[in-house]
């Protein structure tokens, strides 16, 4: 029987349950989330363009959310095919 020490369990179980609640099921919001926070920081921090960053991020958000139901929706039509 291969036992690990408890801290390594617990260490294991905490960076399984963030990977779980960060990424889940759609890998692909979660890197649209970083890609979305990244440029909205640069944004603010190159030129202090915060009225750029107001109307970057509500189309960011919007495209990346789009990109994932057309996703889901194709997937969905294969199932039921």
């Amino acid at each position: 029987m291969n036992r690990q020490p408890l801290v390594v369990r617990w260490v294991k179980g905490f960076a399984m349950f963030w990977w779980d609640f960060l990424v889940g099921d759609t890998p692909e919001l979660f890197v649209a989330a970083l890609v979305t926070l990244g440029a909205i920081s640069l944004i603010s921090v190159s030129g202090h363009e915060n009225a750029a960053a107001v109307v970057v991020l509500p189309a960011l958000a919007t495209a990346s959310l789009t990109v994932s139901v057309q996703r889901a929706r194709r997937v969905a039509r294969r199932e039921r095919q």
